[in-house]
């Protein structure tokens, strides 16, 4: 028989989530056990992939050259 202040949960015919093992906790100690472990949340979602540099859509686009003193220098140079 069971309690009538204790709410009746119905398997689904799943392993449990979360499964008391000791001590008689209040549905309030459970749902603020719940809530905490729901904001957890799940997993980190993985780094974005970098473009390779020699397939980057920026090489596609005019590069103006600097003109006067040193200009051709600064041609070869890294942005």
């Amino acid at each position: 028989m069971s309690d009538p202040d204790r709410p009746v949960v119905a398997s689904v015919g799943t392993t449990p989530f979360l499964r008391v093992v000791k001590g008689d906790p209040t549905p309030e100690e459970l749902a603020a056990l719940v809530g905490v472990l729901a904001s957890l949340g799940g997993p980190a979602p993985s780094p974005l992939r970098r473009t390779p540099e020699w397939n980057a859509p920026r090489r596609l686009h005019r590069v103006v050259h600097p003109h006067g003193p040193g200009g051709w220098r600064a041609s070869g140079l890294p942005r």
